[in-house]
């Protein structure tokens, strides 16, 4: 029998050791606590950032161990709140260790270690759930002598949720197959009722659920709409020295984060980039800087998001609103956790809905996708994904997000060396799918709703999470009636005109064949292959991005002379190693005269010779996802002429090979390759837009 009074108030002495010596355990951290260690229940917690979640499993580790039980397990889903979580185990006396990605070469290490009892907590990511040899050799054995199993973000167990993650479902699965009396704790500060019952079912039907309020306190929500990119930049760079210490500006891609922090940086700034694609030991000096007050912001993606805990962050801004109310309110969670008053501020673009439509469309493929990848596998035994990738036509990404899904559905295994059917039955559920899609379509419609309410902004927010206290806050700028001023200095503007404006991407040239094709692979050859070439800018830049998106929405348009005239200062800027002599363009099935007309002229501007296009066998290629599909599609079709081909030869000198947008790379680098092999010494891609 426990001491329940003892053990309360041996729990609070090692919050204390944690939190500080001011700290007091709140009702529902101890109710989970006392379930966890006493009963060996089943707990899931939905409670605000900030509330103290882990302080419920750092305590309860903390205990478990004082009473001779295995170490626990954290399946956690970034390596921010993996190396938070670390820190703050240390701050209590526990001896945490992680095995992800970014640290292969500890694996044997750690495992060692917690087969000699020398380690309390192990941090895991649900990645490593289905690494085969982690799966068969490692979990089982982890699973047997663990003394509590959390799982942290708890709403990406549900595909209802807005963060959810294939890897996280067969988490159902290790709580069915955990033996009796191993308790588990799910934690997560942003899940609706529909998402809490969702996760509760996965867990067991006993799971004690403890919801608490979502207010934030601290928390200053506003919205300024504007109606220019160059204006929320030049809004945000004339605001952000007058905001409280140092905070985060979220964007919604990857090279919007990159303009946004030059040009922050150019007018004095000193901030930083962070994305997904950010090298792993730039990203901690980033989160350090932050955290340290070394910077004024972080310029990121939702890379950034959860777990990243620092106290006294002072403010949140979204250039751009994400597609989610629910992923909106946990990333502005991350600010005024220690500090009595925090900003958080929504600057929607109307870029907003393309980023919107373009995630849309990474949902879980059509059924005839699915059933291709499926006969693939029956067929081909073991196949690796870019063997895969050869006979279905899917991106890379979404091809393993599906391959996830099915091995959760039990249709397919992860092996070594690949996935193979398992001959277990599988029906496409597309009512389901159709439901979540619908769903992802009212959230993206409330999120719109927010922008315009007139009520209060927190409350609405709150809503939208089945929050039964939701209140006016008294806070936001609809409560108090105080809006920000989008008044901008004309000279601010034109500073952030003018950043947009500069034209400009490089585009590195494909070295590689993809593999997974039977007849091309290894290295391009150096005397087929092209230059590093140029594109006037990014479809998911903030500036160029927008006009670009614009263009290829407006049919078999012209290039306007604005962009033309860019056009030129990217090639006036082009430091090749000999000019080009000649203009060769790529053909266009959807927009031929835009890419024969912008090849021409560049030719008559450029005093070049243009010397005619490629052309199809067959018609166009279409689209295809992946690379094995594209460049299996695009060497069955493209071709050279051959009077164009005796006009290279005759030529004697570099190519400008031009087209309209690069995706993939693989139209560029095939097209290039029969430019060179028909005798241009050089070949200089050159194009409008690249996707990203």
């Amino acid at each position: 029998m426990f001491d329940v009074e003892a053990l309360r108030g041996e729990a609070e002495e090692r919050l204390r050791a944690l939190a500080g010596e001011h700290a007091r355990l709140r009702d529902d951290q101890w109710s989970a606590i006392e379930a966890l260690v006493v009963q060996r229940s089943r707990v899931l917690v939905v409670q605000r950032t900030g509330w103290g979640k882990s302080a419920v499993y750092f305590v309860a580790t903390g205990l478990l161990r004082d009473l001779g039980e295995g170490p626990t397990v954290i399946v956690s889903p970034l390596l921010a709140l993996m190396r938070n979580q670390i820190a703050a185990a240390e701050r209590a006396g526990i001896r945490a260790v992680t095995i992800n990605s970014a640290n292969p070469e500890d694996w044997a290490h750690v495992y060692e270690r917690v087969a000699d009892g020398l380690v309390d907590v192990l941090l895991v990511s649900p990645e490593r759930l289905n690494n085969p040899d982690f799966r068969d050799n490692v979990l089982p054995e982890l699973a047997e002598s663990a003394g509590l199993v959390v799982v942290d973000e708890a709403h990406c167990i549900s595909d209802w949720g807005h963060d959810f993650r294939p890897d996280y479902r067969r988490l159902a699965r290790l709580f069915e197959e955990l033996p009796p009396g191993i308790p588990v704790l799910a934690t997560t500060a942003t899940a609706n009722a529909r998402v809490t019952r969702d996760v509760a079912e996965q867990m067991g039907e006993d799971t004690l659920v403890l919801r608490g309020p979502l207010e934030r306190e601290s928390l200053h929500l506003s919205v300024v709409r504007l109606p220019s990119a160059e204006q929320r930049l030049a809004w945000l760079t004339q605001q952000l020295a007058e905001l409280p210490g140092s905070g985060i500006v979220y964007t919604l891609t990857v090279a919007a984060a990159h303009e946004i922090a030059g040009h922050l940086r150019e007018q004095g700034f000193e901030v930083a980039a962070y994305s997904g694609q950010t090298d792993p030991a730039e990203r901690l000096a980033a989160e350090d800087a932050l955290l340290n007050n070394k910077i004024k912001a972080l310029v990121a993606t939702s890379a950034l998001g959860m777990g990243f805990d620092k106290p006294d962050l002072g403010f949140v801004i979204h250039v751009g609103a994400p597609q989610s109310p629910v992923a909106y309110y946990q990333q502005v969670g991350r600010a005024g956790r220690g500090v009595e008053r925090a900003e958080v501020i929504l600057l929607p673009g109307t870029e907003d809905r393309d980023i919107w439509a373009y995630f849309a469309s990474l949902a879980f493929p059509p059924e005839p996708v699915v059933q291709t990848t499926l006969r693939a596998l029956e067929e081909g035994g073991v196949l690796s994904t870019p063997a895969l990738e050869s006979r279905v036509d899917l991106s890379r990404s979404r091809l393993e997000m599906m391959l996830k899904v099915l091995d959760v559905d039990g249709a397919v295994r992860r092996v070594k060396g690949g996935w193979t059917a398992t001959g277990e039955p599988w029906a496409y559920d597309a009512e389901r799918y159709a439901r979540i899609a619908a769903e992802r379509k009212a959230e993206q419609d409330a999120m719109l709703a927010y922008q315009s309410t007139g009520d209060c902004r927190e409350e609405f927010l709150r809503r939208l999470l089945d929050d039964e206290a939701a209140r006016p806050c008294g806070r936001c700028d609809n409560c108090t009636g105080r809006h920000r001023s989008p008044e901008i200095a004309e000279q601010a503007v034109a500073d952030a005109r003018a950043r947009l404006d500069r034209p400009g991407v490089e585009v590195e040239a494909r070295r590689q064949w993809p593999t997974g094709l039977a007849d091309l692979s290894g290295r391009i050859k150096p005397e087929l292959g092209a230059e590093p070439g140029r594109a006037l800018g990014r479809l998911t830049d903030i500036g160029w991005g927008n006009r670009l998106r614009e263009l290829f929405t407006g049919g078999d348009a012209e290039v306007s002379d604005e962009m033309f005239k860019a056009v030129i200062r990217v090639l006036a800027a082009w430091e090749w190693r000999e000019r080009p002599v000649a203009v060769v363009n790529v053909p266009s099935g959807s927009r031929p005269g835009l890419v024969r007309g912008f090849a021409e002229r560049l030719a008559q501007v450029g005093r070049l010779t243009y010397l005619g296009e490629l052309g199809y066998r067959t018609g166009s290629p279409g689209s295809q996802f992946n690379s094995a599909q594209r460049v299996q599609a695009i060497r069955g079709t493209l071709a050279m002429p051959a009077e164009l081909g005796a006009a290279v030869a005759a030529c004697g000198g570099p190519v400008l090979l031009v087209d309209d947008r690069i995706d993939t790379g693989w139209t560029m680098t095939l097209g290039a390759a029969l430019v060179r092999h028909a005798g241009a010494p050089a070949v200089l891609p050159l194009a409008l837009a690249v996707s990203s």
